[in-house]
Parts: C-alpha cells; structure tokens; sequence
C-alpha cells in the first residue's frame, strides 16, 4: 500500500514529542514553531482541553512514511495541494498548456519550411 500524500501524519523525524505539532506543519506549510507557540497558547485557554486533543492524535493518527516527498519542492506542492485543491489543480493545468504551447511553437519551428534552420541543420549534420 502507497501513502497518500494528502493525508494528515505524525512527523516523528521533525518531532519534540508526539510529532503532532510537526505533523500540522508539515500537512499546512505553517512553520512548525508557530504551531507548537499557538498549542501551548491554546492549552492555556482551553485549560487543558486541547492537550487531550493533542494525546488522542498523537494515538489516532499514522507516522509519517520515511521518504514521502521526494524533495522539499514536491514537499511544497502537496501542501499546496491539501491547503486548496482547486487552485493547485488551476496551476498545473497551466503549466501542462504552458509546455503545450512551448511543444507547438517547436514542432511549428521544425516542420515549416524555414531555410536558415535547415542550412544550420545541414551545417550540423
């Protein structure tokens, strides 16, 4: 079975204890001391509350797989992925008419009958 990229996971590798804070990090692109300043904050509001939330993830939830993303870029891009699906879906989209156009534009270059691109072709060969 593969992981999902899209799921919530305990990051135990980036933990201070549980791994939960580090695992809201990970899955929002939030900066992991932020998360761990706003637990604590809120455990104080919540006069504990949110620390048994905290608990009950931390035995709920699955460890982060070893090697989920494979750069911090990819990294990136699921976060982005999980935060608003729709716009990433928009971006990539664009992206694959971005490469289309671009394919368009060589295969137009290559196939016209353009002199000096088949005299330096030529020149080449």
């Amino acid at each position: 079975m593969s992981a999902s990229r899209t799921k919530f996971y305990l990051d135990k590798q980036n933990s201070k204890w549980l791994g939960v804070c580090s695992g809201i990090a990970d899955y929002t692109g939030i900066d992991t001391t932020w998360v761990r300043v706003g637990t604590v904050l809120l455990t104080f509001a919540t006069s504990g509350w949110s620390l048994l939330a905290y608990i009950v993830i931390a035995c709920v939830a699955e460890k982060k797989p070893l090697g989920l993303y494979d750069s911090a870029e990819d990294a990136k891009f699921w976060q982005g992925v999980r935060s608003n699906p729709t716009r990433s879906t928009a971006e990539v989209r664009s992206k694959f008419r971005d490469i289309d156009r671009r394919l368009a534009d060589i295969e137009t270059l290559y196939t016209s009958r353009n002199n000096r691109l088949a005299d330096e072709i030529d020149s080449l060969r």
